[in-house]
């Protein structure tokens, strides 16, 4: 019985350190629209091999705090974990931040104080760098209604700044704690956007800051005029005090893919 026991706990720890791997591979790709080369993350779904079937796929930012603690700044999403738990039928391609390029990178204006404004050559990367290559080697689902793109902080504001730059690549939105006190220039191309078909998952904390919850309601309401509430296209959340953190992102993250995807 004692060995039993023995093999029972080999065969246990054995089982939990393999689910505890991480399941995403890596790849560098040039990035001649920011003349650097770019690490990127892939998770492929649990059943992605023993299929023939094609996927839906989520782009996503800051890959460095998606998947690894190792890599991350403050804590990880735990994306590959969620996934996996959920049995989720998607691929999601992480793209590192460019370090002391990240606020360049992911701000679609410039701020007085902390300068950016580079990402419609970040977006043109993925665009037409990244995905073309994404959609040559794996088996995607290549339409707007199955390409999502999502982020926070910064990286919400840039995934909002896609959905109306590329309304007709990018469907389905994540748009978390958005800085959207970046720049008023986001509210203006908003309100000079004549439609906007997208569909939208917005969360953000009440205690992240002052003006953090006043800032995504004024965004949702230049939406709502654009489109009507009946077409169940966007949805809020407001955590009650959740903070500006992974630890936020990472609880969120699986009810924002449910309800996009």
């Amino acid at each position: 019985m004692k060995k039993l026991g023995f093999l029972f706990s080999i065969f246990f720890l054995t089982s939990l350190s393999l689910w505890a791997q991480k399941r995403y591979s890596q790849f560098e790709i040039k990035a001649p629209q920011l003349d650097t080369i770019k690490r990127i993350w892939v998770y492929l779904p649990l059943d992605y091999n023993q299929s023939e079937k094609k996927y839906p796929v989520l782009y996503m930012h800051d890959a460095q705090n998606l998947f690894d603690e190792k890599t991350a700044f403050s804590g990880e999403w735990k994306v590959d974990e969620t996934l996996d738990s959920l049995q989720a039928k998607i691929i999601v391609i992480g793209i590192e931040h460019g370090n002391e390029k990240r606020i360049d990178e992911l701000t679609p204006y410039k701020n007085e104080k902390y300068g950016g404004g580079n990402a419609n050559n970040y977006l043109d990367f993925i665009v037409s760098t990244l995905k073309p290559h994404i959609d040559s080697i794996y088996r995607t689902k290549t339409n707007s209604r199955n390409t999502g793109i999502m982020g926070s902080s910064l990286g919400g504001l840039v995934s909002f700044y896609a959905s109306l730059k590329y309304p007709d690549v990018f469907g389905k939105v994540g748009v978390f704690s958005p800085s959207f006190w970046f720049t008023n220039d986001i509210y203006t191309l908003t309100e000079q956007t004549k439609k906007i078909d997208t569909k939208y998952y917005f969360m953000c904390g009440d205690s992240e800051s002052e003006t953090m919850v006043d800032d995504m309601n004024q965004m949702i309401h230049l939406i709502r005029q654009k489109r009507c509430d009946c077409l169940h296209l966007h949805k809020t959340k407001i955590v009650a005090h959740g903070k500006h953190n992974e630890k936020l992102w990472s609880k969120e993250f699986a009810k924002a893919y449910l309800w996009l995807f």
